[in-house]
């Protein structure tokens, strides 16, 4: 079992290095160690030491990889010095039971510090109570950032996006830019852009704080703009966020409402953020456990998830089963089609597989659209018969040789080939018809495939059995 697959009931990870402790960028084992005991003992200075030099993603993993109770002792011992940027960088799954462990004035604290975008991460999910709490320590202006970012959609570019925005007139110089950026306090703590806006409020370009730096003072900000400048609407779908980040280069976009007036600006790491979550909630649905599954849920949580999606499986193993039963009689004449019915059925549900996670990847990151959809199609469709012809050598003359049958082996030769030229297909067209109705093709898309393969597979050679055999 590997590190991150341990059960909850663990205190803190302290077996023997495995290949992911080695990682330059993960905590030591005796480091672990070393802390794991501090809590034991509730030595809070001896904590505090360990955890000052580190980076506040790694005392967030952490607090992570404490079981409930552990971490109660942890967060009496060191809470006076979670600050905003452990608490942003705390998984979702845990992070409201931190929030109820922590004093008043230390959330307090740690919410001024946190950029907008941060705080709505943080409250979104909360009840209107708790919501309302943290939303009292911020000042006035901040409060009416965040409340303002939460009317937008969820999952929108303007949940993602950060209000803190370091705008200009594009008649500025380089000069007066660098004073007015020395004068001010307000500043956020990253920024890659000073974005250029006309009177209205309206962003008509960027220059990058490097380019300005380089440029004379008496330079115009408006001839140093980038050519990479875009715009997003704060109603943009967070995937497609990602997607335009990814696809163009961005390091930081405006964003702006529905009259064209800057509202926000996203940045890479919230981008980046956001395309890792995406791939991990194709993963998650893919596998039927849920897009919000994680390694620190409770027991009861975790079987709220996958029951739903075992008990899909469990039906779609009987309409298998009732295939199966059609031909009972010729299975009981020939034991050999029992022994023989599994490897079909199993090939075909591989090779749909590997279709299928390569066309829900695709899908995801757009680079399967309507312009290219039928030649992958037909693609897809010559591997699976290619494979098909090729396995249908293999395995008949492993059942020739097994059972002694020419007949036998042709039966399973030709089911292989058409289980796997039916596979290949359904792993294209399947998540594509999802994607047309509007569904997630990571969704259910592996749960169809399946059942189709087995359908498919166990029809193919058992009926062909009952034709060539009886």
């Amino acid at each position: 079992m590997s590190e991150d697959e341990r059960p909850e009931t663990e205190e803190l990870v302290t077996e023997a290095p495995s290949e992911r402790e080695e990682d330059e960028f993960l905590p030591r084992r005796e480091l672990l160690d070393q802390i794991h005991e501090a809590i034991a003992m509730g030595d809070k200075a001896r904590l505090n030491d360990l955890l000052e030099p580190m980076h506040a993603a790694d005392i967030a993993d952490i607090i992570e990889r404490l079981d409930p109770s552990r971490r109660r002792d942890f967060l009496e011992l060191y809470a006076g010095e979670i600050d905003g940027e452990i608490l942003s960088e705390i998984d979702e799954a845990i992070r409201e039971q931190v929030l109820e462990q922590l004093p008043p004035e230390v959330l307090a604290d740690a919410v001024r510090e946190m950029d907008s975008d941060d705080v709505v991460d943080l409250v979104e999910d909360l009840d209107e109570e708790d919501r309302e709490g943290i939303l009292a320590a911020l000042d006035d202006s901040d409060r009416a950032a965040v409340q303002q970012s939460l009317t937008y959609p969820e999952y929108s570019a303007g949940r993602l996006m950060q209000s803190e925005v370091v705008t200009a007139p594009e008649h500025w110089t380089v000069g007066e830019m660098i004073d007015f950026l020395r004068a001010e306090e307000w500043l956020p703590e990253q920024f890659y852009h000073v974005i250029l806006v006309d009177p209205r409020r309206h962003p008509v370009g960027y220059v990058q704080l490097g380019r300005m730096l380089a440029a004379k003072r008496d330079a115009l900000l408006g001839t140093l703009r980038e050519d990479s400048f875009r715009t997003i609407s704060a109603y943009a779908e967070e995937g497609d966020v990602a997607y335009a980040f990814n696809q163009y280069h961005l390091i930081s976009a405006p964003v702006v409402d529905k009259d064209d007036r800057l509202v926000g600006v996203i940045t890479i790491d919230d981008a980046m953020a956001v395309l890792d979550e995406e791939h991990e909630e194709d993963i998650l649905l893919l596998a039927g456990v849920g897009e919000d599954s994680s390694i620190t849920d409770s027991v009861t949580e975790t079987l709220r998830r996958r029951i739903p999606w075992l008990m899909v499986n469990v039906c779609t193993a009987i309409v298998s089963s009732l295939v199966i039963s059609i031909f009972e009689t010729t299975i009981t004449d020939f034991v050999a089609l029992a022994v023989l019915m599994p490897i079909v059925a199993s090939m075909g549900g591989n090779a749909g597989t590997q279709t299928l996670t390569v066309a829900v990847r695709a899908l995801a990151t757009k680079s399967l659209t309507t312009g290219n959809v039928w030649r992958v199609v037909r693609r897809e469709a010559m591997v699976g018969l290619l494979n098909g012809l090729t396995f249908a050598v293999v395995m008949g003359v492993v059942a020739w040789f097994w059972f002694g049958g020419i007949s036998l082996a042709g039966v399973i030769g030709m089911a292989m080939i058409v289980n796997l030229a039916i596979a290949a297909l359904a792993g294209v067209l399947i998540p594509l018809t999802l994607d047309k109705l509007g569904a997630d093709p990571a969704l259910a898309s592996g749960t169809f495939v399946m059942t189709m393969t087995d359908v498919v597979g166990f029809f193919t050679f058992l009926g062909l059995a009952s034709m060539v055999l009886v």
